[in-house]
């Protein structure tokens, strides 16, 4: 039986393929672009996700919606992703427009029009639109989060020591300036299992903690963490839960109910492919009144999730081109790309992973990690293999050096080709056997 909402998605597909209902398909360049996501999407529809990932076919028209170079291998899609050229049109399109009678256009014409937005990321991560605010990137999602509740001297707040470096930065100002206290837990790298994660939290909760910041995927290993199980056993102390799924939304697919959080904070220009800049904070709507705004708004805005979005005059335009994002995902479908991405990565993984000083810090196990990975080669340092990678051979990777581990982080995307990671595995190969020449 076909879901609802694989009904509402060919609909919403049908529509924007020929070019009806939406004026962000106004523009016959996307119109076309979008064309060939969805008959492709349509050749590959009585395929499983797992089965689609491995259509070369597919993937082609897929990877030629994006205009990226070749000249470069981007293994760093990790920090920010290029955008399908339908996104980056619709983005030009929207300047352009906002620069004709610019006060009266932008905000009597194009802002309003950014509730339409705020609804289809609601549908994405499975919640109601007044409890999606749209922000400029996952730090000030989270930061509006941090800096917003009301704390007394002595809280503890819990995270880890892998969590990302101005979340940390955030509480410590928060623990110098108002007498909080930061927990900080190791997890394994990677664990056997997600149980570990949960167990390392739980052990870390004391009478104090009044909040856990649990990251959805740790940035610099991929590793995915059991946010539910964390957020159940939170919710039965008294403890509020801040998600940071700054690299797990659109990445790959759930919802909120397979989170269960309090509070949930992205970037929609890492793996949304949204405009640079553009980030979404998700508030369950009870709590939307506990929070301060980073930005002062009025009493009456007290539980309006538009509150966290008074931050001055912007531009509407990378806000509007969201759209263009959504429906490039939700062309593909969100299982999908998930699969697609999680083949690339195990494409590259298997092929070194009985090398000779290769280990990895990320899990292969597929509800530990989908498409990024951390891994070394034993004896070498990160930064002198990235530099040879993109000096001699123009791959481009990050390493990663953390007081608990050292790696270089892979991050391919959709628009990767098998051959460029076949070329990133023939030189680690190389290195691995024959070290970097001198």
């Amino acid at each position: 039986m076909t879901s609802p909402s694989t009904l509402r998605r060919r609909n919403f597909l049908s529509l924007a393929g020929k070019g009806l209902g939406l004026a962000a398909l106004s523009s016959a360049t996307v119109a076309s672009l979008l064309k060939e996501v969805v008959a492709a999407t349509k050749s590959v529809a009585h395929l499983t996700p797992q089965q689609s990932a491995m259509d070369e076919d597919y993937w082609s028209v897929i990877q030629q919606s994006f205009s990226v170079t070749r000249g470069i291998i981007n293994l760093n899609n990790g920090g920010v992703s290029p955008s399908p050229r339908i996104v980056t049109e619709a983005l030009v399109r929207y300047i352009w427009q906002q620069e004709d009678a610019t006060a009266y256009t932008m905000w009597q014409i194009l802002e309003p029009q950014s509730e339409t937005i705020r609804t289809g990321l609601a549908e994405v991560f499975g919640c109601d639109r007044e409890e999606i605010a749209i922000t400029r990137n996952a730090s000030e999602s989270l930061e509006i989060l941090l800096m917003g509740m009301d704390f007394k001297p002595g809280d503890e707040i819990l995270t880890t020591t892998q969590d990302y470096p101005r979340m940390l930065t955030t509480l410590r100002q928060r623990e110098r300036r108002e007498g909080l206290k930061l927990k900080l837990i190791k997890i394994p790298i990677p664990p056997k299992n997600l149980d570990e994660i949960t167990a390392a939290f739980e052990r870390g909760i004391t009478s104090r903690t009044r909040l856990i910041l649990i990251m959805h995927q740790v940035n610099v290993t991929g590793q995915i963490t059991p946010v539910k199980a964390v957020c159940e056993m939170a919710r039965a102390r008294g403890v509020e839960t801040i998600v940071d799924g700054a690299h797990s939304f659109a990445q790959f697919h759930f919802q909120q109910k397979d989170l269960g959080c309090d509070y949930f904070g992205t970037s929609l220009h890492k793996w949304l492919y949204a405009p640079k800049g553009t980030g979404m904070l998700y508030v369950k709507r009870d709590k939307i009144p506990r929070i301060w705004p980073l930005m002062a708004a009025e009493s009456k805005q007290a539980g309006d999730i538009r509150k966290f979005e008074e931050i001055g005059t912007h531009s509407a335009a990378p806000r509007l081109a969201i759209g263009e994002a959504l429906l490039f995902h939700n062309g593909i479908g969100g299982k999908r790309k998930e699969a697609r991405l999680r083949y690339l990565s195990r494409y590259w993984m298997n092929r070194l992973k009985d090398i000779p000083r290769v280990r990895f810090n990320t899990s292969f196990d597929p509800d530990q990690s989908c498409a990024i990975a951390n891994v070394q080669i034993e004896g070498m340092h990160p930064s002198a293999i990235g530099s040879y990678l993109f000096d001699k051979h123009r791959i481009f990777t990050t390493p990663i050096i953390h007081e608990e581990f050292q790696g270089i982080r892979i991050t391919p995307n959709v628009y990767t080709t098998l051959n460029e990671l076949d070329r990133f595995c023939n030189v680690m190969e190389k290195i691995a056997r024959q070290g970097l020449p001198a």
